[in-house]
């Protein structure tokens, strides 16, 4: 009967990453619940995503040298990501004092430019479309003026917030080197192994949606930098606060769909401060890029998770519910990471 009823088993489950109801297996994978979910109570997401970009970087530069030229050793590779930052620090800081204060004021002053676009729309508008618009729209612009206020009002703390996310992004950055400088042990006990695998799957997940996510925001950035730096110069128009605009438009478009809303937002608002005809146009432009986008997106990132635009913005709502900011911006990647899993062990 015992041969039977081994013989009776899925062959995955003799892996260590299935030994028993409370094996390796099931040990991994709570040990990966309990790390992604304390990223998100004690506001750790930042290091947890320089972890896998440092991990990334170090990992590309020993297979690019394996491809184009001499051996180079991990340890090198991982002594270079961690160095680098560190370096362009040092050369930013010489060249550019004060540089993120400027950034930080510039948002300001952007918030308070929205706020203040927000309160004068009814006299943007002509009178015609003006008289049509209900009254509740008085009670919305009161809500969103003092909620960008409030936002503007917070930016003033960003120092040391600011100096402390920098240091847990740089720590993070230095653990995902070393992961990939240091040696193997010989000892792979069967939780090793299984830990081991669960960190190559997320780091599949990462590969996934964060680099096909990152080009996106580049793609994103370049059109709106030519739209405003190029496109709307040319027909004599100019939209205060551009660069803070670009920059705005790459953070923003790392976090898929909900980044698009809100670089839709505030870029016609900011294009209503110049004119209604201005505000359109940006309108326009930002809904053809998006479609553009759409396309990358389908190709890249959905072929690649096999991730539909409805479980995406699902699981990101259920974030932000949650965790707030931080459960928007994880759930891509752990939505990702969890898909991979159930496919690696047969069950979707």
């Amino acid at each position: 009967m015992v041969t039977s009823n081994n013989k009776s088993r899925p062959v995955s489950v003799p892996s260590p990453s299935g030994a028993g109801a409370w094996g390796p297996g099931t040990a991994s994978y709570l040990l990966a619940v309990a790390l992604c979910t304390a990223t998100l109570i004690y506001g750790l997401l930042p290091g947890l995503l320089a972890v896998c970009a440092g991990h990334l970087f170090a990992s590309a530069l020993v297979g690019l040298q394996r491809l184009r030229g001499p051996h180079l050793r991990p340890a090198w590779a991982s002594a270079f990501v961690i160095t680098m930052p560190i370096i362009a620090l040092v050369f930013l800081f010489a060249n550019a004092k004060g540089m993120a204060f400027g950034a930080v004021a510039q948002y300001q002053a952007l918030l308070h430019h929205l706020a203040g676009t927000v309160l004068e729309i009814r006299q943007k508008l002509p009178p015609d479309l003006a008289s049509h618009l209900p009254d509740e729209l008085l009670s919305a612009q009161s809500w969103l003026v003092e909620y960008l206020q409030s936002q503007a009002h917070a930016l003033t703390g960003f120092g040391t917030a600011g100096l402390r996310g920098s240091l847990l992004v740089y720590v993070g950055l230095v653990v995902g080197a070393l992961i990939v400088g240091t040696p193997t042990p010989l000892a792979n006990g069967p939780l090793r192994q299984a830990l081991r695998q669960r960190g190559a799957d997320f780091m599949a997940a990462f590969r996934q949606i964060v680099v096909a996510q990152f080009w996106i925001a580049v793609f994103n950035a370049s059109c709106t930098a030519a739209f405003l730096w190029i496109a709307l110069p040319l027909f004599g128009v100019s939209i205060p606060y551009s660069a803070t605009l670009v920059g705005l438009t790459f953070v923003a478009g790392l976090i898929p769909i909900v980044g698009n809303l809100l670089c839709n937002s505030v870029l016609t608002i900011a294009g209503v401060s110049v004119s209604p005809t201005v505000g359109l146009s940006c309108l326009l432009f930002l809904v053809a890029i998006h479609k553009f986008e759409y396309v990358i997106n389908a190709k890249v990132v959905g072929k690649r998770t096999n991730t539909a635009a409805w479980e995406l913005l699902t699981v990101m709502f259920i974030g932000e519910a949650i965790f707030g900011v931080a459960g928007l911006v994880a759930a891509p990647l752990y939505y990702a990471y969890v898909k991979r899993e159930l496919h690696d062990s047969g069950l979707i």
